[in-house]
């Protein structure tokens, strides 16, 4: 383990300026519907900064400890297990707009969709360091580490929720491949995934809906497409540099979900396409130093948990931005770090203090053999394989 250092200043400088960030944009697109709701068109900031503070705190503490301490195998399984009964456990609160995602308490609701995320990067961080020389094993890596992730994924898709199903796969592929899967494999397992993909948007009727009116949101403009041709609508008025802060026009009663999934509507009407690419911008910031420490960690356990929050924070946001482009049919997920909501934003902030404190303990220089693929061992083992023959039929002539 390499010595202790200082926190990826770049990281962490990115992750603070987009929570802040998001906090102002959630009063900008929250005041007017706050007003109508509650009374106070400070409702819903004053709870977004009070979850920002939180997850703050949580991600400093996160920061502190030995990273390697999550290799326990009671921590690991323990995740698994809080994450399977909560996931459960949704099914006895009240749905909310149709779907059971949340443990709704006084104040304040729990998304264990959001700690599954992480408790399955974790998992597959420690099982597949546990299986270095053997991640091309079909029965003894990729089958256990895909029951896991399916697992969780039919726990999730069953709430409904389809996109976080969609996150969990997404982790488990980069996992796995960046670890040495091999590729018939990853092909094995996608083809039964992509039927029951296809099954889950073609033979459920509103979701069959949903990819209708994504092809043409136009063609029932105040029914199934209305949301997206008002997140359009908002992202087109905005022009180069948008309409200025708080004066967006499609937050006041237009545009549903304004402060939650459809922020980045928002943040391109009133900042336009210059204060849209800078968010996208920051979020590469983010990913190019989230990777960056994933290659410089000093173990295996270490690279594949950062590859794995990365991935999971990275493909969200560009996942969410993608819905509000509509480039992608529309779906409940939320945009990391600058949505309103605090069962996203702390489950995001403590993963991303884990990946600060895997930064401070960064091995100075990329560890190239952490990086060998099963396939490279393989192609050695068989070129070796060959010469060994070669070398004997030539001793026996």
């Amino acid at each position: 383990m390499a010595r202790k250092l200082a926190p990826d200043k770049w990281l962490f400088a990115a992750t603070i300026a987009l929570a802040l960030f998001g906090v102002v944009m959630v009063y900008s697109a929250s005041a007017m519907i706050a007003q109508k709701e509650n009374g106070n068109q400070f409702y819903y900031v004053i709870k977004q900064g009070v979850w920002m503070a939180i997850g703050f705190i949580v991600m400093i503490l996160a920061m502190q400890f030995n990273y390697q301490q999550l290799k326990s195998r009671r921590i690991v399984y323990g995740l698994l297990l809080v994450s399977t009964i909560t996931l459960l456990s949704v099914f006895g609160f009240g749905s909310v707009n149709g779907a059971h995602r949340w443990m709704k308490f006084p104040g304040f609701s729990v998304q264990p969709s959001e700690l599954s995320k992480l408790a399955l990067a974790i998992f597959l961080a420690y099982f597949l360091e546990k299986r270095a020389g053997e991640e091309g094993d079909l029965w003894r890596t990729f089958i256990p580490c895909g029951l896991i992730t399916g697992w969780l994924a039919f726990l999730v898709v069953v709430e409904p929720d389809f996109g976080t199903a969609l996150m969990l796969a997404l982790i488990f592929t980069v996992m796995i491949y960046t670890a040495g899967a091999r590729l018939v494999h990853l092909g094995l397992a996608a083809a039964p995934a992509l039927l029951a993909a296809l099954g889950l948007l073609i033979f459920v009727p509103w979701r069959l809906k949903r990819l209708i009116t994504f092809l043409d949101p136009w063609a029932d403009q105040q029914g199934s497409g209305f949301q997206v041709v008002q997140s359009l609508i908002a992202i087109g008025s905005g022009g180069p540099n948008g309409l200025g802060f708080a004066q967006g026009k499609q937050k006041m009663l237009f545009l549903p979900f304004a402060h939650s999934d459809f922020i980045f509507a928002v943040v391109g009407e009133e900042l336009g396409l210059v204060g849209a690419l800078t968010v996208v911008a920051v979020f590469g910031l983010f990913l190019w130093r989230g990777v960056r420490t994933a290659l410089l960690a000093p173990d295996r356990f270490g690279m594949l948990l950062s590859l794995g929050i990365v991935t999971s924070i990275v493909v969200q946001a560009l996942f969410n931005m993608s819905v509000v482009l509509s480039l992608v049919p529309t779906k409940g997920i939320p945009l990391p770090f600058i949505s309103y909501g605090g069962s996203s934003l702390v489950p995001t902030l403590t993963a991303v203090g884990i990946l600060l404190n895997v930064s401070q303990h960064a091995s100075g220089s990329i560890d190239v053999g952490l990086l060998d693929t099963a396939k490279t061992k393989a192609k050695e083992r068989k070129r070796l394989s060959v010469a060994t023959i070669n070398g004997a039929t030539s001793a026996r002539f």
